[in-house]
């Protein structure tokens, strides 16, 4: 069993910064990649940010230059700084964990998802 808990979200005024969490726990070897999605109402979920356990990352290109994601050293627990918020970044984020090994298996999952509103 694999559990991911993530924190951070909240409300802030344009301009401001939050930093999402997203820890991943359970009997876990590797992990090959963390990420934040985020879907906003009425909208597909979107890929955030992506980082993988090499260390690549890749960031979508509305909130590069905004947006910084990193990791832990355990390589279990993904952070997303998010500076200079804007409204259209209102969204519910979600941490996804991809090719989690565990013992017998490698599937990906998802977090609960968290709620990020940006005021104007």
């Amino acid at each position: 069993q694999v559990n991911l808990v993530e924190s951070g979200g909240g409300v802030v005024q344009a301009g401001g910064s939050l930093r999402l969490s997203c820890a991943a726990s359970g009997s876990i070897f590797s992990i090959n990649a963390m990420g934040w999605y985020r879907q906003a109402p009425g909208k597909q979920r979107e890929l955030v940010a992506r980082i993988t356990s090499g260390g690549n990352t890749n960031v979508a290109d509305s909130v590069n230059g905004r947006f910084t994601i990193s990791r832990d050293n355990a390589k279990t627990t993904v952070y997303l700084q998010m500076n200079s918020l804007k409204p259209e970044d209102t969204a519910v984020y979600y941490c996804k964990t991809e090719g989690v090994a565990t013992i017998g298996s490698s599937n990906d999952y998802w977090g609960q998802g968290t709620q990020v509103s940006v005021s104007s």
